[in-house]
This record gives structure tokens, sequence and C-alpha cells, in this order.
């Protein structure tokens, strides 16, 4: 499989939270206390900072906030950067990397700010950069690239932190209810969206050689506008790039990950235009639940993971705004929406299969290997009892049960099919786990597909 992707790369700087160590920092400051009540969305100053760190960590969830300060990022710099672990960051770039690990041929990415560093995190094994109307690869590159190449690197803070963690602020007790992430990310080329001009020129000229397209990064546009133009000339051009595409090959399959935006407004106008060109967008809860409060739905109900109301609130929105299929991925379970009534609901269910089997393995290992190994290694993770639950819910829930090897069958005229993930007991890290999956799906069917 060749396959297109764009557009946000860069290198995250992990960091394992030290509970004591943030617990000392926090102190008794009143501002954090103040914006856990009112959370700001973002990151102006360094109680901003902890104040989503703080909520994310309580209630479990995983967010990235932008800073718009820099500096805060340069703080965060000096007080992390040391001790983290750093490696490819970026939906676009995670999911390239799994692409080439697991087979796929040819994977021409995007690349906002190529370095030497920035290449080293790519995958060897099937990732081509273009550059002068030529194709180089991983290793290649770096003895390509101009000297004195004045691109910063763009760096990503993850902060990984793990259920049971316990930090002490302001005289109470959090405890977190499950492992999961917070990104704060201060990065002013993907905030516009950037389109390298050599991966421009060249996936333009060789659109009619791929069989895919994946494509994220949307989530990083900011209302008050970036540079030259603002969110929406910015998803404007990007949209023209993916009908460009589509008018050299017709049958090129475009699947969008969708992330988690800061503003409601942009998350909306992306999904509207989004929807009328590409074939499949996926997202995790969270942001599914942000795209149905907007759209009057109840988002408490797909926090929770209820696997009807968050096939119920997808369909919804992909008849409202004339999308045809929808992922979601949670931690417990994979649902597939569609409204092709020629889509192979066993074709379906192989592919998220195959997804969440990589996605465990990835976190329980902590890193990419090749398929085999990958699935030799999830062959001993446990699938969730909640998403097995989940899924005999569903089907009684739908129109009609069409029973198949997991749970399939139609609602509300769409097709429908549920799997439960596996759940590693003690991940590695939780980073990327939702790329691992939709991109570790969109090659399965691509390959079962052609």
């Amino acid at each position: 499989m060749n396959i297109l992707c764009a557009y946000n790369a860069n290198i995250d700087s992990i960091v394992h939270i030290d509970c004591e160590e943030l617990s000392r920092m926090l102190g008794g400051n009143t501002d954090i206390q103040a914006k856990l009540e009112n959370p700001p969305g973002s990151i102006s100053s360094k109680s901003d900072f902890f104040a989503g760190l703080l909520l994310c960590m309580r209630d479990g969830t995983g967010a990235e906030w932008l800073i718009h300060d820099a500096e805060v990022f340069e703080w965060l710099r000096l007080t992390f950067f040391n001790d983290s672990l750093m490696r490819m960051g970026g939906n676009m770039g995670i999911m390239a990397n799994v692409l080439s690990e697991l087979g796929a041929s040819k994977v021409v990415p995007n690349v906002a700010s190529l370095s030497k560093l920035q290449a080293s995190f790519f995958s060897h094994k099937a990732i081509f950069h273009p550059y002068n109307g030529k194709l180089y690869s991983s290793r290649e590159i770096g003895n390509i690239l101009p000297a004195g190449n004045n691109r910063p690197e763009l760096i990503h803070f993850v902060f990984d932190f793990k259920k049971d963690d316990i930090v002490r602020f302001s005289g109470e007790t959090i405890s977190v209810p499950r492992e999961n992430r917070f990104i704060a990310t201060y990065d002013p080329l993907n905030f516009q969206l950037y389109i390298d001009e050599h991966f421009r020129d060249y996936s333009l000229k060789h659109a009619g050689e791929m069989d895919g397209a994946i494509v994220s990064g949307f989530h990083m546009l900011q209302e008050d506008g970036s540079g030259k133009y603002g969110y929406e000339e910015r998803l404007d051009m990007a949209l023209e790039q993916l009908q460009s595409w589509k008018q050299v090959r017709e049958n090129l399959h475009i699947h969008v990950e969708f992330g988690h935006f800061s503003s409601g407004k942009i998350a909306s106008y992306a999904f509207s235009i989004l929807s009328s060109i590409v074939d499949r967008i996926g997202m995790n809860e969270d942001e599914l639940a942000m795209l149905a409060s907007i759209n009057g739905m109840d988002p408490k109900p797909i926090l929770a993971m209820d696997s009807v109301a968050i096939v119920e609130a997808a369909i919804r929105l992909c008849g409202d705004f004339g999308l045809c299929r929808m992922l979601v991925h949670t931690r417990e379970f994979v649902v597939s929406v569609s409204c092709r009534k020629e889509d192979d609901p066993e074709m379906i269910i192989e592919a998220m299969n195959f997804g969440a089997s990589c996605a465990a393995a990835f976190a329980c290992s902590g890193k990419l290997s090749d398929r085999q190994t990958l699935l030799d290694i999830a062959s001993e993770i446990p699938k969730s009892e909640f998403g097995k639950a989940e899924s005999l819910r569903l089907v009684k829930h739908m129109d009609e049960d069409w029973k198949c090897s997991t749970a399939c069958g139609q609602h509300m005229s769409y097709q429908v099919a549920i799997v439960p993930t596996r759940i590693c007991v003690e991940p590695i890290s939780t980073v990327g786990l939702g790329d691992t999956i939709s991109a570790a799906i969109f090659l399965r069917e691509l390959e079962l597909n052609f």
C-alpha cells in the first residue's frame, strides 16, 4: 500500500509524572484552584499549565492544550526536558511510523520542520521524504538537507500519569482513576497547518500512484489565526489539497484523525467541511463528546463510554453533516458506523480487531514492532470485559442484529460494528494509542479492499 500522510509531525518529550515533586510545585496556588473551576483550555501562564494537568489527572481524561506564551514553553523546557524521553510526536508522524512498521510499501509524510533530529524519529522501513522532486529515506534525508537549516525543532511536552497516582494540592488529594496523558504544545508551524512545498508538489504529481491518505493536525488551528491566514483559510487550503488528490485518483481513500480541539468553533467548522470530501473521520470519546455537545446532544453518556450513546451520536453527526463513515476508539472498545451498504461488516471487524491488537501490544511493549511480533504480544493481552459487555448491550439496541463474529448490525439505517479492545494492565506509555489503532485499522482495510 502506498500512502500519503499529512499534516502534523513533531518531537514528543515524554515526562512520567513524579507525584511528590508535582505536589511540591503546586503548593497552595489559588490561581490554579480558580482555573480548575473555570478551565482556560489553553496555556498562557504556569498556573494554566498546572490546571490542565490536574484536570486530566483528576478525571482520568486526555487533552492537548496549546501554549500561547514562549516564556512558559521555555520554562517547561528547562524544568522537564532533561528527564524526558524523546520520540516521534504528532498524530500524523505517529501514524506514518505505524503504517511503515506494519508493512506499508511507501509512506510519504508532510513534515513542517524537517531536520536531522526530526528525521531520526521516523521509521526507516518504508517512509520516504520528498525533496526537490525526489524521494529520500529517513536515513538519507539528513545528508540531503542543506546546512544551516534554521527551521525550529517542534517539541511537545507529554505528561503521562497512571491509575492510582496521588497528587496533593490545597489540602485535597487527587487520585487518578485511569491512565492517560496531558499534552502542552508550543508549535507555531503546525498551528498554521503548514504544508511543506516539497510534499505539496510531490503529492499532487504522484497522487495517482497512491492507495490512501491519512490526515490530521486540524485540531492545532487557533481562532485568532497564526501568521498570514486564519483558521478558515488554512482549512480551506488543506481541503483544496485533498480535493486535488481526489481529482487525480477518485477512489483514493482518505481517513481524517480528528484530534482534541481547543476551540469548539474550529472543531465544528473543521468537521463540517471535511465531512464533504473525506471517506472517514476517526476520534476518541472525548472528541466525539465535544462535537455532540456543540450539536445539542448530552456528552455525559459518551464520556462514560456508553456504546449506544456513542453510536447514536456518531450516526446523527454523520447524517447532519454528510459524512458516510466514522470510527470511534475508546479505551474499552472500537466502534464503526457506515452508510455504505456495500461494506463487509466482517472485514471491518477484522480490521478493528487488528488495530486493537496492535495498539495493545504497543502499550505493553512501548515500541512499534513488525506485524507478527505485535500480534503475538497481543494474543497474551486479555480483551476488555467492559468492552465485551458494551458490545452485547449495543446489539440489544440495534434495529437488526446480523450475528457477526463479534457484534454488528443495522441501527438508524447505518451499518454498525463494535469490537472490544485489549487492555494492558501496566502500559509503558499511553501516548499515541489512538493514532496507532486508527492507522492499523486504516492499513488493514486498504489491504482487504485491494
